[in-house]
């Protein structure tokens, strides 16, 4: 099927919003500080474990305030069953005395001051300005890169490139909930090693020459 780049944008979010008609993120989460935890736990680790340390570090810790004063110790205790839980449990406690030194204790709603922050990059800034403040933004990980390339919106080989190439096509009221889309296909659907092209909503508009029916 030929279809302009435009025509795949309204294809994609009519048949992924019927197959996800509330996106939002899989991550647990009451406020930007806690986004803003559970996203730098998720880097090399599913949003399920991530909810599940959670769980346990929010109730010893829920806010900036309490988070600081944790000994780093007991941090890494509680994040210890995911990947570089060591570095993660430091940029933790840091996040957490940056905010209480600099920001009273909130999360900014900027990304020039998010990305100031210990362990926070542009995925993990645009990841809580979308979720947290709902500013529009395109968090590019490793579905949302190989969604677009495989369905044909661009042809990149690298995430910051994928999310330009995205901020051009997209429109801005559109990023959120197109970032959500994306994802979720991509993890449940459009996997790396194992996708279900045979239940795939959108396979009809797909360039991949590797698809499967």
């Amino acid at each position: 099927m030929s279809t302009s780049v435009s025509e795949k944008i309204a294809f994609i979010e009519h048949a992924l919003s019927v197959a996800w008609p509330n996106p939002k993120s899989e991550l647990e989460f009451e406020t930007p500080f806690q986004l803003l935890i559970a996203t730098i736990m998720a880097a090399q680790a599913t949003d399920k474990k991530v909810n599940q340390l959670t769980e346990v570090l929010f109730k010893a810790a829920p806010d900036a305030a309490s988070m600081s004063r944790m000994d780093v110790e007991d941090i890494k205790t509680i994040i210890r069953p995911i990947n570089y839980y060591n570095n993660k449990a430091k940029n933790i406690l840091a996040v957490s005395q940056r905010l209480i030194d600099e920001f009273g204790g909130e999360v900014p709603a900027s990304r020039e001051a998010l990305e100031s922050l210990p362990g926070v990059g542009r995925k993990t800034a645009n990841v809580v300005l979308g979720n947290a403040f709902g500013i529009p933004a395109m968090p590019v990980d490793t579905h949302v890169h190989r969604v677009s390339n495989r369905i044909g919106l661009c042809k990149t080989s690298k995430p910051e490139e994928t999310e330009a190439a995205l901020l051009k096509l997209i429109p801005e009221a559109k990023l959120i909930d197109f970032h959500h889309y994306l994802l979720l296909h991509g993890r449940y659907t459009c996997k790396a090693k194992k996708p279900e092209c045979g239940n795939c909503p959108i396979r009809e508009i797909c360039d991949w020459e590797e698809k499967s029916f």
